[in-house]
């Protein structure tokens, strides 16, 4: 019988195979740490697939990650829900879930991403890459 963490451990690696590393590319994304490690995707696994419900952490595809400070936000796909931006925040070495943004916008939509991701809390660097990344559609 397989080791559960060994398989989550082992889900995590192969997702990252598999990650996007647009965000790497983008400007106001500079500044931020968006390494994602196998150790981050086993962290974060949990978090989300219990923010969406009806998913468990093998499940999670992760495809991006932007850290600032005490605040992150993982672009992640589960089976249960289009894939969208899961936003955290640290508080006293605990991951708190802030909320979870998902659709399609357009590069002029990018004031009204950047307002509701520093609206949750989350510093200004932080809501600039989000508001990048999920902005990518040309009008």
């Amino acid at each position: 019988m397989l080791n559960k963490s060994w398989l989550c451990q082992g889900a995590a690696i192969l997702t990252l195979m598999f990650a996007s590393s647009a965000v790497v590319a983008q400007e106001s994304c500079v500044s931020l740490d968006t390494a994602l490690t196998a150790v981050r995707a086993q962290e974060y696994a949990p978090l989300i697939s219990q923010a969406a419900e009806g998913s468990t952490p093998e499940q999670v595809e992760f495809l991006s990650f932007m850290e600032s400070g005490s605040w992150s936000a993982v672009y992640a796909a589960t089976p249960v829900a289009d894939p969208g931006y899961f936003f955290f925040e640290d508080v006293e070495g605990e991951k708190q879930f802030k909320d979870v943004w998902g659709g399609v916008a357009t590069r002029s939509e990018r004031p009204e991403l950047v307002a509701w991701a520093e609206e949750l809390g989350a510093p200004s660097d932080l809501a600039a890459c989000f508001a990048e990344s999920a902005a990518a559609i040309e009008e």
